[in-house]
């Protein structure tokens, strides 16, 4: 049987949505490996739409379920429909939009709020011991998602020293990582990868992604 894994988006664009490359590479890497796939994504508008050229705000409302259907093709669900034994491994690709849609963190830092379902969602799978694999600033997420559960899960997002630092604020235990490689929490069930948060590039930040997604699968 192959496996059910979720991918949690935040948008389309890595400005203020989900990083297009590092989303497409999960998903071409888990296809690969003949993985049943749920792309899931909030239901909710955007902190903001950037324009990706002038990095400058354009005043429109966009939504993120919506967006998120530009790179799964249309076929994406409401994360609040979304049940923790309906999959074996959930990943979250990173981009601006994880730390602005699915939390806070890119605007408060340590004292970041989340989204409800996609807290109630990450919790879930980890209390269910399912793997979670987390890219470039979803670390962030996850470790928001466990504040509070006195729990120190092994983290990167490489080795930017301010946000390693917020991080372990939240409770996560944060290792330096280059691009194409991973930190894995064999007690925790949970692999990262820092992709974009340093890659010079496609090539590399693939490399770190598709071993997150065969860590997720051995596990799973």
């Amino acid at each position: 049987m192959p496996k059910k894994i979720a991918v949690l988006l935040s948008g389309c664009g890595y400005l203020d949505g989900a990083e297009i490359q590092e989303a497409v590479v999960t998903l071409l890497a888990l296809d690969r490996a003949g993985a049943d796939v749920t792309v899931l994504a909030p239901n909710i508008s955007q902190r903001h739409v950037l324009n990706h050229q002038s990095g400058q705000p354009t005043g429109e409302v966009r939504n993120v379920l919506t967006e998120t259907a530009r790179i799964s093709r249309g076929n994406v669900v409401d994360v609040a429909e979304a049940k923790a034994e309906a999959f074996d491994a959930l990943v979250l690709p990173g981009g601006y939009g994880a730390a602005k849609n699915l939390c806070d963190f890119a605007i408060r830092g340590a004292d970041c709020t989340i989204h409800p379902e996609v807290d109630r969602l990450l919790n879930e799978m980890f209390a269910a011991r399912k793997p979670l694999g987390v890219i470039c600033i979803a670390p962030a997420v996850l470790a928001r998602a466990l504040k509070g559960r006195d729990v120190q899960v092994k983290l990167t997002i490489g080795n930017d020293r301010d946000t390693a630092k917020a991080l372990e604020a939240l409770g996560a235990k944060h290792v330096d990582s280059p691009t194409d490689q991973i930190v894995t929490d064999e007690e925790h069930r949970v692999v990262s990868t820092p992709a974009y948060m340093l890659g010079p590039g496609p090539k590399e930040v693939a490399a770190g992604i598709e071993k997150l997604v065969a860590k997720v699968l051995e596990w799973a």
